[in-house]
């Protein structure tokens, strides 16, 4: 039986594993299983590949987007631009294995904007500087939106601290996303630390986490007005490339 999963640490907030088994039983696939693979470092991720030999397939979570890329024997050219990898297929030879890394997330947030119909004219604030946060940026870029990531700690021009969001900023950014995972079950309670009250209805909000489905970022956005999106949408679109990927003969 064909194996694939996810690495990640933690994954208490892990829904894909639910994603593929509901896809599986609709499909009427009966030769494949997907696991959740929680692994403190991610060198670990060579003893999942060995103890696992039918093991095709892996999808890759926080915090690991970016430190699997020195693991990765090929990558597709899009990672070369984002930096961020999200699923590695695994091509085995014998006793061997050579692994390539893409991105579907691209796809996933495409078609979110896609339904949103999100516009040139309006402009996007990232809430996270991570993978997440370089995925965006590379996202809105090609669709001419431009953006500015917030972050903790500022490191070039693109980026501003939380703690210089004013109002005005909030006036021309009408775009806000989430792209950190603060929020993310079990921290429920938790929310950007972002002045609310400048978000309003011509606000559109989104939440790159999807567990759970309104997070705090989202409901303290609606109470103010804004329209709200969560994650399950790039979720979804994003499994589904990784399946395709993972079924294709792309080597």
């Amino acid at each position: 039986m064909r194996k694939f999963g996810l690495i990640g640490y933690p994954l208490e907030h892990a829904y894909s594993h639910k994603y593929f088994a509901e896809k599986f039983k609709k499909d009427g696939i009966t030769d494949a299983k997907y696991e959740l693979f929680s692994i403190s470092e991610i060198a670990k991720i060579k003893n999942i590949i060995a103890s696992h030999p039918k093991l095709v397939g892996l999808n890759v979570t926080t915090p690991y987007k970016e430190l699997v890329i020195p693991f990765l024997d090929d990558m597709d050219k899009t990672i070369l631009k984002l930096g961020t990898v999200n699923t590695v297929k695994i091509f085995r030879n014998g006793e061997g294995y050579r692994l390539k890394g893409f991105n579907t997330d691209v796809a996933g947030l495409e078609k979110t904007f896609d339904q949103l119909k999100i516009t040139p004219e309006t402009k996007a604030l990232i809430l996270g500087s991570g993978g997440s946060g370089k995925t965006l940026s590379y996202v809105l870029d090609n669709r001419g939106i431009a953006s500015k990531n917030v972050s903790r700690n500022p490191s070039n021009l693109q980026q501003i601290s939380y703690k210089k969001l004013n109002k005005s900023i909030f006036e021309e950014y009408k775009l806000i996303i989430n792209a950190s995972p603060v929020g993310m079950f079990p921290n429920i309670k938790q929310a950007p630390d972002i002045s609310y009250n400048f978000i309003t209805e011509e606000h559109i909000c989104i939440d790159l986490v999807y567990n759970p489905a309104e997070t705090m970022f989202l409901n303290l956005c609606r109470q103010n007005g804004a329209k709200t999106v969560n994650g399950l949408t790039m979720l979804y679109e994003q499994a589904d490339k990784a399946w395709e990927i993972w079924n294709s003969d792309e080597c």
